[in-house]
């Protein structure tokens, strides 16, 4: 009975991890370039971040950057120029990665390096808890049981994603192996045709010289 149960809270606290987990993302942009973070992402999840700039040098004022996000087919779902800080939130229309690349405004090229602070929070984190539970008058451990369940689900629909992925592997695997086969009997088939051909071109050469 004991060892049930403790089975039962680690698997509460994973689950409350999943809840309340983010991905908080430091990146260090030179005065020229671009520096990129990729997310693979399912269809019809909610992405929500937050980026803010913090100059290494202490520049004032703070040096402005350029962010643009982008879908796995290259569609633009964000695109902002001369910011320090700002906020993207979308709903993934496609499976894929996601990119949100970041670099440092023209005018601000002779600062140095620029670090920026990004707060990137996909599915059942990025769900604004609180106004749920003012909609629903819910708190407490009620609230906390709603989030579970939430993070059940996210975990749910994460499991199928990667199965449709590894049956989508398996399909083009198993293709392939096809293909190689076929070639290779292919192959096999030519080597012994020429090999016939060499064989009767010998034959007659020696015969026609007498040698046979």
């Amino acid at each position: 009975m004991g060892a049930g149960a403790d089975v039962r809270t680690g698997l509460l606290l994973i689950l409350l991890c999943v809840v309340q987990s983010s991905d908080a993302i430091w990146l260090s942009l030179p005065g020229s370039g671009t520096k990129c973070v990729s997310e693979e992402i399912q269809n019809n999840v909610v992405v929500l971040a937050d980026y803010v700039v913090i100059s290494d040098d202490h520049v004032h004022p703070t040096p402005t950057i350029s962010t643009k996000v982008t879908s796995p087919y290259g569609n633009t779902l964000y695109n902002k120029d001369n910011v320090t800080h700002g906020q993207f939130a979308f709903t993934t229309s496609e499976a894929g990665n996601y990119l949100a690349c970041f670099w440092v405004d023209g005018q601000n090229s002779g600062v140095g390096d620029v670090s920026v602070n990004l707060d990137w929070r996909m599915g059942i984190a990025a769900k604004d808890w609180e106004s749920v539970a003012r909609k629903e008058k819910i708190e407490g451990v009620e609230l906390e049981l709603r989030k579970l369940e939430g993070a059940v689900e996210a975990i749910h629909e994460n499991l199928l994603y990667l199965k449709g992925r590894e049956a989508e592997m398996r399909g083009v695997s198993e293709k392939t192996n096809a293909r190689v086969a076929w070639f290779s009997i292919m192959s096999l088939g030519v080597c012994i045709l020429v090999s016939i051909a060499q064989i009767g071109f010998l034959k007659r050469y020696f015969q026609k010289k007498k040698l046979i």
